[in-house]
């Protein structure tokens, strides 16, 4: 009996480690997402239906792999502020225009990854905002 006690006692430490990071990370999230978190467009473009595919989405190169005859590109990066299990990550993508290298709009995400209970499931995240980059590029570009 005693044995049971203790493995109940120790697992549940272990438990409460593991949601008491996840919350913190959560509130991390939070936190960054109110300061810079968020879509920011800084000019739309009108372009023609024939322009955009199924679900109106639009399809961009990235720029590394951009063509001078390509009118638009985007940049992205990831970065990880927290490794681990939870981890925190950065989302950051802009689309730019190729003549001038205007910005024309970005994205900025936070994100916990993990924290939860380890096993065959898929680990738990939050995200903060909820808009991806398609999303910010349904915003830049408007069906004429």
């Amino acid at each position: 009996m005693k044995r049971i006690s203790l493995f109940l006692f120790a697992s549940l430490i272990v438990y409460a480690t593991f949601f008491a990071e996840k919350a913190r990370l959560d509130r991390e999230v939070k936190r960054l997402c109110a300061i810079d978190g968020g879509i920011r467009v800084y000019e739309t473009v009108k372009l023609p239906a024939e322009r955009f595919a199924q679900y109106d989405s639009i399809s961009l190169p990235y720029k590394e792999i951009a063509n001078p005859e390509d009118e638009y590109f985007y940049e992205s990066s990831t970065t990880s502020l927290i490794l681990g299990n939870p981890e925190l990550v950065k989302y950051y993508y802009a689309v730019y225009r190729q003549f001038d290298g205007k910005l024309l709009g970005e994205i900025i995400n936070y994100s916990r990854r993990g924290g939860g209970i380890p096993g065959p499931w898929h680990m738990s995240a939050f995200r903060c905002p909820k808009e991806t980059d398609a999303d910010l590029k349904k915003q830049i570009f408007i069906r004429e």
